[in-house]
């Protein structure tokens, strides 16, 4: 093939080719800074919505500590497990839960073995009792 004819005939097609390529790797570009923008968006709406939830029960937590420990001695050096009662009608066969309400709040702690039933609608303790959780060292999980 003479060169001025490949020049005419075939140069143009590369060109379109390249072109074909370029507009190709933008679109690719575009889709890929944009998915990860749209991702990045989505997660972080999701995580502040998390942590802010986690934020509110370290606080509820502190504010419920608070509140009984102005009523009651409690004991220190110890986190207590927390637990709001749902159905009081499953738990009147227990002598500790019989004046408990929906929203209650059952405050244990396992090593001063002791568990403290308050209301914090009307800001009172309903019952406190002695606790046995049992053989410390037999509930221990070895691996």
């Amino acid at each position: 093939m003479d060169y001025r004819i490949e020049k005419v005939l075939i140069k143009p097609e590369r060109d379109m080719i390249k072109r074909r390529s370029f507009r190709i790797y933008i679109i690719i570009t575009a889709f890929i800074i944009g998915s990860f923008g749209a991702g990045t968006y989505y997660f972080k709406d999701n995580f502040v919505k998390i942590f802010d939830i986690d934020k509110k029960k370290v606080t509820d937590t502190a504010r419920l500590i608070t509140d009984i420990s102005k009523l009651i001695v409690l004991p220190e050096g110890e986190e207590p497990t927390i637990a709001t009662v749902s159905d009081p009608a499953l738990l009147k066969s227990q002598p500790f839960f019989i004046n408990a309400k929906q929203g209650d709040k059952v405050i244990i702690y396992a090593k001063a073995q002791k568990a403290i039933l308050y209301d914090p609608i009307a800001g009172k303790i309903i019952n406190v009792a002695p606790i046995n959780l049992g053989d410390q060292k037999a509930t221990k999980v070895t691996h």
